[in-house]
């Protein structure tokens, strides 16, 4: 049985956002805001010969976050392929801006903790 490794990140962001196709006087179609957490997993079954690990960490930290830093504090609706916000379409939007650099991402969490919600992308 071959060993499966996962190395996760994580970064925060604060956005606003609004859901124009809800039908007027729905909460959603007003324009509000939301803390979010953003994970990235990336897996793989051989280790770094010369580190003895998936990939570097700081690496991945270091892209999770420029890509986080994009949306923070910003209206997400803005953003080309969040026109509609939801968080099936952040962890899409993630996904596609970290996967170029990282082969072996396989998972994509983006949560509002403080209303206990989350999404999870398996790619």
């Amino acid at each position: 049985m071959m060993p499966t490794f996962e190395i996760t990140k994580q970064a925060t962001f604060d956005a606003a956002h609004h859901f124009p196709n809800e039908p007027e006087g729905s909460i959603y179609r007003r324009v509000h805001g939301h803390s979010f957490t953003v994970e990235a997993t990336v897996r793989s079954e051989t280790l770094d010969a010369e580190h003895g690990w998936v990939a570097d960490l700081g690496a991945l930290d270091r892209a999770l976050k420029a890509a986080a830093e994009e949306l923070d504090h910003g209206m997400l609706n803005e953003k080309p392929g969040l026109e509609l916000p939801s968080l099936e379409n952040l962890c899409l939007w993630f996904a596609n801006r970290l996967k170029p650099e990282w082969p072996g991402l396989c998972r994509i969490q983006v949560a509002r903790p403080t209303i206990h919600e989350r999404c999870v992308l398996t790619l």
